[in-house]
């Protein structure tokens, strides 16, 4: 299962140093990788060093890759594989910056949220994986996770899983209001004035403010607020996508429409539980854990496409989801892509699959059993059918920054006011934007 996504704390000091002050390690210890991008001899030392053996470390909080690594290391005797939990998200981050910066202690293998890799690949802290062959994986992957990871032309990372969005609904409080499924974000915002008139103790949604939630939205309206171009980078929240989002989400925060819980408290876990909380907007790894964190409220659930920002439309967009990286640092990058490559395109992927995560390839998006699969937690539903559809409606073309992680962790100074004053949402986000370019500017990017 994919870690939830969490509000990123304050005070990320240490992370907060820009991509382009990140500091690469000369040492590699590819045969192929200091020089050609020759895939057919990136593939042939990979093959050499798994016959060589030797042993890597992985820093990952994802629980299914224990599984991963015991099937790892079963094919391949002479590899062991140190899988560390080093913290998740933004913990991590901060002590893989540390290990790049002082150039040595870190991992041969990270996970990195997709939000986050543009920062460590943009200040050369992970491989680009081209000269292993990973460039001809393209298709292996849903476009989402694949525009992720493919970053100036350079393949930074393997997709791990994804986060295709759908909306999780608690039908026996739909049924209970007489409440209609929305297909548009505007028959979303009925339902929450109905419901909420109905029951004031109950909200559509809950809603403190969050980055990776509006930029979601935000993505799904087709909104590219983000430009990058190597060292250059825009910020533009007054685009189509960015106005659709505020000018509904608007209508719900204003109207007091939104639950002020936040996500992943006991208030909020409670609230799915007893109704008070009728939906999310989310990511496809959600069910795991709805399984066990509420599990109560088996049965009342189901899972319907994302609403959209114009009837008739079939847009998505991904929240969520993380990718497997070789760092530059280390000294055994053919041992290293080999467990990329085993995770996230081979055998491990059933691993993870089979332990609740949500895969990020296409064949396994496909496939019959995958599809077909019953959920008992949402009354029998097929729920795959629909996240496998969504992600193959993610919209293409977004972009994060290149320093995101710090981006997002000043989103609550910014935007969030948003949520308890009387600043827009609008203005929120532009003050966010303000804040973004200044800080980007302050770390030697061109902006604008």
């Amino acid at each position: 299962m994919h870690v939830p996504a969490r509000r990123v704390v304050r005070g990320l000091g240490l992370l907060c140093a820009a991509a382009l002050s990140l500091t690469a390690c000369s040492s590699s210890g590819s045969t192929a990788a200091s020089g050609s991008g020759d895939a057919s001899a990136g593939a042939s030392a990979v093959q050499a060093a798994l016959a060589k053996g030797g042993t890597i470390t992985v820093w990952a909080w994802e629980p299914t890759l224990k599984q991963v690594v015991t099937d790892f290391e079963a094919k391949y005797p002479k590899v062991h594989v140190n899988l560390v939990n080093a913290g998740t998200g933004d913990k991590q981050y901060t002590a893989l910056q540390n290990a790049v910066s002082a150039g040595s202690g870190g991992p041969d293998v990270a996970q990195i949220e997709y939000y986050a890799l543009g920062q460590f690949a943009l200040g050369k802290s992970v491989q680009d994986l081209t000269q292993f062959g990973a460039a001809s994986l393209n298709g292996t992957f849903s476009p989402g996770p694949w525009s992720s990871v493919d970053i100036a032309g350079g393949v930074y990372a393997l997709p791990m899983d994804s986060g295709p969005m759908a909306l999780f609904y608690n039908k026996k409080v739909f049924d209970q209001y007489k409440l209609t499924v929305p297909s548009t974000w505007a028959e979303y915002l009925d339902d929450a004035r109905k419901l909420h008139a109905a029951n004031p103790n109950a909200y559509i949604t809950n809603d403190t403010g969050d980055a990776g939630f509006t930029t979601s939205l935000i993505w799904q309206a087709g909104g590219h607020p983000y430009k990058v171009d190597g060292t250059k980078v825009s910020v533009d929240f007054s685009d189509a996508g960015s106005t659709a989002f505020t000018s509904t989400w608007q209508q719900l925060v204003s109207g007091k429409l939104v639950a002020p819980i936040n996500s992943w408290s006991d208030q909020w876990y409670k609230g799915l539980g007893d109704g008070t909380i009728a939906t999310l907007a989310t990511g496809a790894w959600m069910p795991a854990n709805f399984v066990s964190g509420v599990p109560g409220a088996s049965g009342d659930w189901r899972v319907a496409p994302l609403p959209q920002w114009q009837a008739g439309q079939n847009a998505s967009a991904e929240n969520g989801g993380s990718s497997l990286a070789v760092m530059k640092a280390s000294a055994n990058q053919d041992l290293a892509y080999a467990f990329l490559k085993f995770a996230d395109a081979g055998p491990g992927v059933q691993d993870r699959i089979k332990g609740g995560a949500f895969p990020a390839t296409t064949a396994d998006l496909n496939s019959p059993a995958f599809l077909n699969t019953a959920f008992p937690y949402f009354g029998g539903q097929q729920a795959n059918q629909i996240f496998a559809q969504s992600a193959k409606n993610v919209v293409k073309g977004w972009q994060y920054l290149p320093f995101q992680v710090y981006a997002n962790s000043i989103f609550n100074d910014n935007v969030g006011k948003a949520y308890v004053s009387s600043t827009t949402l609008a203005q929120g986000l532009k003050n966010w934007q303000d804040a973004s370019l200044r800080y980007g500017s302050q770390q030697g990017f061109t902006t604008g």
